[in-house]
């Protein structure tokens, strides 16, 4: 099993031109399957709020949810760096809270980083997270929590005026002590120019290639839902369509008969006649 990489591994990977896999997790067994597949990092996101909770966004998520799943998470993949999602409103209301929150992924759930959303707003709370000793993660472009102020799940940055004001987030967020950017949904031409811009690491979901590294949600790319596929998503199996398969031959086999056989049960110890012997006792 490889060593888990640090801050400094991913500052390195940067200069390296070597690109960093990561991948969303929210439970153990997930986790583990990652961690064997070679990932270099695990986000515990908020959406977890659509993924494992069924909601229509990420804003019901709360900070004992995220907590939660980032300990599912570190039992099953020890080994991997991982990064708590602080969820809506956990850290928008105050420097303390967003400290007080943020701690609280390095101390209840062993994640090794934190990510929140937003760029030259959020800068205070970034200074004093990072004053605090926690590695932040920035996040920028399309912003989950801020859907309703953007008119939805839209991409951004895609006219001269937005991606100025993304290039002048991103350029702030670093000033403001963070350590790696996040971009979503925003054109490669206007992620690779940040890229080149900062020295930290710049990582794309949804946001192309000329960046260092690519992140994706695990619902999406192993095909969970059936509903959509978002634009910038690989579909690397097909999980739903193999689930359904096996939950409908299961109930079939239950009704016609066919499970459980001799080989699902568990044998008698003791002579036949004995049991015989008991069950006439309650008779």
């Amino acid at each position: 099993m490889a060593d888990k990489k640090s801050i400094l591994d991913f500052h390195e990977m940067k200069e390296k031109g070597e690109k960093v896999a990561w991948i969303t997790a929210y439970d153990f067994p997930t986790a583990q399957f990652v961690e064997k597949a070679g990932m270099d990092m695990i986000l515990v996101g908020d959406s977890l709020g659509m993924v494992v909770k069924g909601y229509q966004g990420t804003e019901p998520v709360t900070m004992e949810d995220c907590i939660s799943h980032s300990q599912d998470v570190r039992r099953g993949a020890p080994n991997v760096y991982c990064m708590g999602d602080l969820p809506f409103m956990s850290y928008q209301t105050s420097c303390e809270d967003a400290v007080r929150n943020a701690g609280r992924f390095i101390k209840e759930a062993d994640m090794d980083a934190v990510k929140l959303e937003g760029g030259r707003r959020v800068c205070d709370q970034i200074e004093a997270i990072t004053e605090a000793g926690i590695v932040v993660c920035g996040h920028i472009g399309l912003t989950p929590q801020s859907s309703g102020q953007l008119g939805g799940f839209k991409a951004q940055g895609l006219h001269v005026e937005s991606a100025r004001e993304l290039i002048k987030d991103a350029i702030a967020v670093e000033e403001a002590g963070c350590e790696m950017l996040l971009v979503e949904a925003v054109p490669p031409k206007v992620t690779g120019f940040i890229a080149d811009k900062l020295d930290i690491p710049v990582y794309s979901i949804g946001a192309g290639k000329p960046c260092d590294g690519q992140l994706l949600i695990c619902g999406d790319m192993l095909g969970m839902f059936q509903a959509f596929t978002p634009k910038f998503v690989k579909q690397y199996a097909s999980v739903a369509e193999v689930e359904i398969q096996a939950f409908e031959e299961y109930v079939e086999d239950v009704k016609e008969g066919r499970f459980p056989t001799d080989d699902h049960v568990y044998n008698i110890q003791d002579p036949e006649d004995e049991f015989e012997e008991m069950f006439d006792e309650f008779e």
